[in-house]
């Protein structure tokens, strides 16, 4: 069986390792590659890949524009808008979403559940309509995306969320700040989203980069004493889901934990 990571620029991705392990551990013989393609040439490799592929994940900056390439999609990847796993199942290339699931667990996992409490969620790609998806249904008080010009934000989110920009968000607070845009990542790991004096108005931090370890804008909230998480356990999470999907097996909630254990050492 053959499965793969399409995306831009991979070269940081640990998702073969995670697969790896997963694998080794349920003993089923499988690959797990990393396929890198241009905007332009999406549609073109998704139908290539159909013929040799069991499944794919997407990431950054396909998960929008792959739902173009299915047949079908799944009703919760329909709602968030983004898909990032693909099942080329009897013929047919089906879309989900395993990052709403993953997030899910990281914020229980992290003790930030959001029920209640004001969320800010800084970018709106991809990877930030499955959070938004995620903290509307865990129940948050308030949500606030943020993005560098309202105008041109999607039509969809300004439909739903109040959306500011990033002179707005300092005049903003709350109790959870979200990053889920690229900066910060590896190699631009100097970078951050926002600086100390609009984090001092936050009550914690989450990052879903997980490359390096501990970010800039992670490493803002700790300075100030804030609990701060990075996306290893989400990545992990959202991973054994698409496991689940292309297997068509449930898998023991534990192992996430003890996969992710494993991948921490990497970073």
């Amino acid at each position: 069986m053959k499965f793969g990571l399409l995306g831009a620029k991979l070269g940081h991705s640990i998702s073969p390792q995670i697969h790896g392990e997963v694998f080794r551990q349920l003993g089923v013989q499988a690959t797990y590659d990393l396929i890198e393609v241009a905007g332009e040439q999406l549609a073109e490799k998704v139908a290539e890949l159909r013929n040799t592929y069991l499944g794919l994940n997407v990431t950054i900056p396909h998960k929008v524009a792959v739902m173009e390439s299915l047949d079908w999609v799944a009703p919760e990847a329909k709602a968030i808008g983004a898909v990032n796993t693909v099942f080329f199942d009897g013929g047919m290339a089906r879309g989900y979403n395993t990052d709403y699931f993953g997030f899910a667990r990281l914020l229980e996992h992290a003790g930030l559940v959001p029920s209640g409490k004001d969320v800010c969620v800084l970018g709106t790609g991809g990877a930030s309509r499955a959070i938004l998806q995620c903290v509307r249904n865990m129940k948050a008080k308030s949500i606030t995306v943020i993005t560098r010009d309202v105008t041109t934000a999607p039509e969809d989110i300004r439909a739903q969320y109040t959306v500011k920009t990033y002179d707005d968000l300092r005049a903003l607070s709350g109790d959870l700040l979200v990053n889920c845009t690229p900066v910060g990542m590896y190699p631009a790991v100097d970078a951050s989203p926002v600086d100390g004096a609009v984090m001092e108005h936050f009550g914690g931090a989450v990052d879903i980069i997980y490359n390096p370890a501990e970010t800039k804008f992670m490493e803002l909230a700790r300075r100030q004493g804030k609990p701060a998480v990075n996306g290893l356990f989400m990545l992990v999470a959202q991973a054994v889901a698409a496991d689940e999907i292309w297997l068509g097996r449930r898998l023991d909630s534990e192992l996430i934990a003890d996969v992710t254990g494993k991948m921490r050492i990497l970073l």
